[in-house]
This record gives C-alpha cells, sequence and structure tokens, in this order.
C-alpha cells in the first residue's frame, strides 16, 4: 500500500491512500461487518431469539396480505386461539384480519406477544 503522511497546520496527522487502496479497504471493513451480523444472527438463531421464516410466508407477507392472519396460519393458530390468547373477542380480531377495523397499539401489542413477534412484524 502506497501511502503519505502529511500534517496540516493544526497539527493533525493525515494519511493519504490510492483510491484503490482506500476501496479495499472500505470492502474489507464491510466482509467483516457481513460476518459480524451473520455470527450475531446464527448466535440467535440457536439460543431461540431467531427463526429461519418459510419463502412462502414472507412472500404473503410482501404482497400485502394482512400480518396478523399470516403469522396465526404460519403460528397454526384458529382465530379463537388467537383471540383467548391476546385477550381479545374472537369477532374484533376477525375484524382486524379483515381491515373492516383497526386495532390500537395496545391491540397490536397483545398480537405481537400472542404470536411470538415483535410489534414491529405487525406494523410492516
Amino acid at each position: 500500500m502506497n501511502t503519505r503522511i502529511i500534517i496540516t497546520p493544526g497539527g493533525e496527522r493525515l494519511v493519504l491512500v490510492p483510491e484503490a487502496d482506500f476501496e479495499a479497504l472500505v470492502a474489507a471493513a464491510e466482509d467483516n461487518a457481513d460476518r459480524t451480523a451473520v455470527a450475531e444472527f446464527r448466535r440467535k438463531l440457536a439460543a431461540g431469539e431467531e427463526e429461519l421464516i418459510p419463502a412462502s410466508v414472507v412472500e404473503r407477507l410482501v404482497s400485502g396480505e394482512n400480518r396478523v392472519r399470516v403469522w396465526r396460519e404460519h403460528r397454526g393458530l384458529t382465530g379463537a386461539a388467537l383471540a383467548k390468547q391476546a385477550g381479545l373477542a374472537q369477532a374484533y380480531l376477525s375484524q382486524i384480519e379483515t381491515g373492516a377495523r383497526e386495532g390500537t397499539v395496545e391491540t397490536y401489542s397483545k398480537l405481537a406477544a400472542a404470536l411470538g413477534v415483535s410489534l414491529d412484524d405487525l406494523a410492516g
């Protein structure tokens, strides 16, 4: 690596490197960050703090299907079972899933807890 050190009038030392070397350093730093992120995900997966989601579920979420319904079905729950776990009326849950009614943040928090997902997973 061809470097040059200069000192500013204020006494700060600066290192000049060719652009190609700089780009290589940036790429190496990004690769390291990626390795760290993958290792952290694997640690969380092994600890049960993360899960793998089937592509079919992701496709349904991305296509705009109701997130509560998608997660409920992915978890293998009936509407009645989820409503009971979340402490909601089944009719209210049904209205949320069909879009006839908006739930409150508190309602979505209860649903998220019952489904084992984050509030962001339900809010999109």
